[in-house]
């Protein structure tokens, strides 16, 4: 139990520090941490398979794939502007989204008399098929009652690249004007040359 809250604690100050950290890359180690910290959570209830998956595929795959956007648009260019505090103006909005959201919610399953009946979770070794964070198990909870979240999961990544690409793809490297802003090859500006006055 005391390694459960251990663990509670490094998942949510990681994930803070992840959301409000100034550099991008800080952010990628503050995920890395929150990567490590949820598979040590696996290990701690005997979830070996997830806990090696999560170790190979999210810090492995995906953060790297955030490491290389990240390096890969921000190699010289300049610094990002901040621009004006947006925030409040969609709080109201989403707050009233989230309560609607939540209420349909609550009115379908109440109305909702469909039951979905797993296969039961036994205990026994961790390789073995129905314990508890065995590949049967999760193949079977990933593809059936868990299968939306995934694929919103793999929606919600692909949307976070593209946002990475657009808001950094718009400034070329090096001198920091806009792409659409330069003149065109073609053309030459007039040099002038500094004459010596003797």
């Amino acid at each position: 139990m005391i390694a459960f809250w251990i663990l509670a604690l490094v998942l949510i100050a990681s994930a803070v520090f992840t959301v409000t950290a100034v550099k991008p890359v800080y952010s990628v180690v503050g995920l890395l941490l929150n990567f490590i910290a949820l598979a040590a959570m696996y290990l701690t209830l005997q979830a070996e398979f997830l806990a090696v998956i999560q170790i190979v595929v999210y810090s492995g795959a995906i953060l790297i794939l955030f490491v290389f956007v990240i390096a890969l648009l921000s190699s010289g260019t300049r610094p990002f502007e901040v621009g004006p505090d947006k925030a409040p103006r969609i709080a109201i909005p989403a707050v009233i989204l989230a309560v609607l959201t939540l209420a349909g919610l609550t009115v379908t399953a109440l109305h909702t008399h469909t039951a979905v009946v797993l296969a039961p979770s036994t205990g026994g070794a961790a390789g073995d098929a129905g314990a508890f964070g065995s590949i049967a198990n999760f193949g079977t909870a990933l593809f059936t009652t868990n299968l939306l979240p995934f694929e919103v999961t793999a929606f919600i990544l692909m949307v976070a690249v593209i946002g990475v690409v657009l808001i950094a793809g718009d400034v070329a490297p090096g001198d920091g004007t806009p792409p659409r802003r330069k003149r065109r090859a073609g053309t030459r500006e007039p040099i002038v040359k500094d004459t010596l006055v003797r």
